[in-house]
C-alpha cells in the first residue's frame, strides 16, 4: 500500500504537491525542487508534459523520486500515448514499486509551444482510469493476463469551475465509478465556484467514495495572476484579486496572503480531505503556507491521526 492510499484510508489530512519540471540535472535537481517543502507532503506529482511542453517523461521524474525517498504521484495524459503505450507506461511503474497514478485527458497541444504536434487522445481519462482498473485487477485491455497484478491506487483530476458547472461532480463521479480513489481539482482563485462544487459533492454522495483534494497555487507577482487567467487553459483568476495585488504595497506578500486565505478556505469546506499545492515561487512557499496554516508536519499527522476514512 502506498503512503498516500494509507494516509487516505487513515483519515489523515493529505498535503500533496506539484514538482516543477525537470528538463535535465539529474536526480539532484528533482531533489532541489522538493527539498524546501518534503516535510509537510504525501506525496508530490510527477507531471506529464504539463501545457503541452515536452520534459523530462513523468515515469523517469516518478522513479527519481522513489529512489530519493519521496512518494511519487505519476501522472499519465492521453494527448502524447496510445493505449499500448499508456498500458506499458502503468506497467513500467508498477516494476519500480509506483502505485499512485494520477489519470488526465491532457491540455490541446495547442497550449503548448509545439502547436504542430500530432494528438494522440485514443483514450480520454475515464476510459484511462478504466483500463489501470483492469490492470490493478490483472488484465490488460485485450483481456490477456497480468500476473501478478500490480498494486495501484488511482487517482484523476476535475475542474470545478470549468462549463458545464453542473456537470463537473457527475463527471467525477464517472471517474470514480471507473477507479479513481482521490481527486486532485483544478487550481481555484475563487471559493464560490469550489464551495459550489463541495457541496453537491456532500449531496451526491462523491466526497465518501474519493479523496478530494482543491489546488492552491502560489505565484509571486500580480502580473504572473494575469498571466494565468490569459493564458492557462481552465483556469481563471477574479480581476479584483489581480487589482488587489498591483495595488499593494508589497505585491509579492499580497500574492502569498490570496493564497493562504484560499487554502484556508478551502480546507474549511465539508468534504475536503487535504490540499494540493503548486507554487511557482523560488522559495519555499509551499513550506511557509503550510507554517503560516498551521497545517502539521507529515510526520506529526501520521502521529496525530485525524478526520474520517474513506473507502480505499
Amino acid at each position: 500500500m502506498s503512503r498516500l492510499e494509507e494516509a487516505i484510508a487513515a483519515g489523515r489530512f493529505i498535503v500533496t504537491a506539484e514538482l516543477l519540471t525537470i528538463n535535465a540535472g539529474g536526480l539532484d535537481a528533482v531533489h532541489r525542487h522538493f527539498e524546501p517543502f518534503e516535510d509537510f507532503v504525501d506525496a508530490v506529482n510527477a507531471t506529464d508534459n504539463t501545457a503541452a511542453h515536452a520534459h523530462a517523461s513523468p515515469l523517469a521524474v516518478a522513479i527519481a523520486l522513489k529512489q530519493l525517498g519521496m512518494e511519487p504521484v505519476m501522472q499519465l495524459v492521453c494527448r502524447d500515448r496510445n493505449r499500448l503505450a499508456l498500458q506499458a507506461e502503468i506497467a513500467g511503474a508498477a516494476l519500480h514499486g509506483i502505485e499512485n497514478i494520477c489519470c488526465l485527458t491532457g491540455d490541446d497541444v495547442t497550449a503548448g509551444d509545439e502547436p504542430e504536434a500530432r494528438r494522440v487522445f485514443d483514450l480520454d481519462s475515464i476510459q484511462l482510469l478504466a483500463v489501470a482498473e483492469s490492470m490493478r485487477k490483472g488484465r490488460y485491455l485485450s483481456g490477456r493476463r497480468l500476473d501478478p497484478p500490480p498494486h495501484l491506487f488511482l487517482g484523476a483530476v476535475e475542474n470545478p469551475q470549468a462549463p458545464p458547472v453542473h456537470h463537473r461532480v457527475d463527471r467525477a463521479l464517472k471517474k470514480v465509478r471507473a477507479g479513481a480513489r482521490f481527486l486532485q481539482l483544478q487550481v481555484v482563485f475563487d471559493i464560490d465556484p469550489l464551495m459550489s462544487f463541495m457541496i453537491e459533492a456532500g449531496q451526491k454522495g462523491l466526497a465518501e467514495r474519493a479523496a478530494i483534494l482543491p489546488s492552491i497555487c502560489l505565484v509571486r507577482s500580480p502580473g504572473a495572476l494575469r498571466f494565468i487567467d490569459e493564458r492557462v487553459p481552465g483556469i481563471s483568476v477574479p480581476e479584483d484579486v489581480i487589482e488587489r495585488c498591483e495595488r499593494a504595497a508589497d505585491p509579492e506578500a499580497e500574492c502569498f496572503d490570496v493564497a493562504c486565505e484560499l487554502a484556508d478556505a478551502a480546507r474549511s469546506l465539508p468534504g475536503v480531505r487535504g490540499l494540493h499545492l503548486i507554487s511557482f515561487r523560488k522559495e519555499a512557499g509551499i513550506a511557509r503556507l503550510c507554517a503560516r496554516l498551521g497545517i502539521p508536519t507529515r510526520e506529526e499527522r501520521e502521529t496525530i491521526g485525524n478526520g474520517s476514512r474513506v473507502a480505499v
